[in-house]
């Protein structure tokens, strides 16, 4: 049986954190049980990270759960500090840390365990000095006022049931000037109901996603300054690797234009600025 989204917030937390833990422990988000499910190098440069993004972190770092390459646009400068929200097993904070240079320091929040602790290890084995991990809930960042330089974050938001909340800790973090480059996957038109009440959809991205209108409007009411979208790319595609057989199965027995739909399914990379 297909599990179906009538829950409450914290109980929304609570499917996304074991899914996660899976991820941590698989190795990859791409373990549909298809012999030809990407692996996560192929995953990440599909949506946009370079060959040399993904062979310069430490093994097991990537997980092939993005849907952009947000460091590869915030234009990290030495000696910056960079935040990354839903920082999993490292590999946007490992990628900032290198940007940033020994001088700049770059935190990862996670509030899952596992990813938290494959981070840490992947930390120790690549000799990463100015990074830290921390445990956290986006919507409670344990990061000081006006602290941080630059936000990142890949494709976590749209997980969260009440994104207004992550923005205006984002707006709280930033130091006054400070820049956030996030992709996340948004929507061009509401999803079919098979698909927006199903677990497995909102673990994969799709189902947690706002309607583009109402997500580049969180940002700006947030008190973020200079919304922009930087890139916009189908995600459908990517997502379609990702998904469960009997999902699939699910979506077509219902007579959903299966094509149809993953294109009003985005990845967009947008930046704002603290005023």
């Amino acid at each position: 049986m297909v599990d179906s989204l009538d829950r409450s917030a914290d109980e929304i937390r609570e499917v996304v954190r074991d899914r996660y833990a899976e991820i941590a422990r698989d190795g990859s988000i791409a373990n549909t049980g298809a012999a030809d499910s990407p692996a996560p190098r192929q995953i990440a440069e599909a949506v946009g990270y370079t060959a040399d993004d993904t062979a310069c972190v430490p093994d097991g770092a990537n997980l092939g759960v993005g849907c952009g390459a947000p460091h590869a646009l915030a234009a990290i400068a030495e000696g910056e500090t960079v935040l990354d929200l839903g920082s999993g097993a490292g590999f946007d904070v490992f990628l900032a840390a290198r940007a940033a240079g020994p001088t700049g320091t770059a935190i990862g929040v996670d509030m899952t365990d596992e990813m938290l602790d494959k981070a840490r290890a992947n930390a120790r084995q690549g000799g990463f000095e100015n990074v830290e991990f921390r445990k956290g809930y986006l919507e409670a960042l344990p990061i000081d006022d006006d602290s941080i330089d630059v936000v990142i974050s890949n494709c976590v938001i749209n997980l969260v049931p009440d994104k207004a909340v992550v923005y205006r800790e984002i707006a709280r973090v930033l130091r006054p000037g400070g820049r956030v480059v996030i992709s996340d996957v948004v929507i061009d038109a509401p999803l079919p109901e098979v698909i927006a009440s199903d677990v497995a959809a909102l673990t994969g991205c799709a189902a947690g996603a706002s309607l583009r209108p109402d997500y580049l409007e969180t940002i700006a009411a947030a008190g973020l300054a200079h919304v922009e979208v930087l890139d916009d790319k189908c995600f459908g595609s990517v997502l379609l690797t990702m998904v469960p057989p009997e999902l699939l199965a699910k979506v077509e027995n219902a007579g959903i234009d299966v094509q149809a739909t993953i294109e009003t399914v985005r990845s967009l990379t947008i930046r704002a600025q603290k005023p």
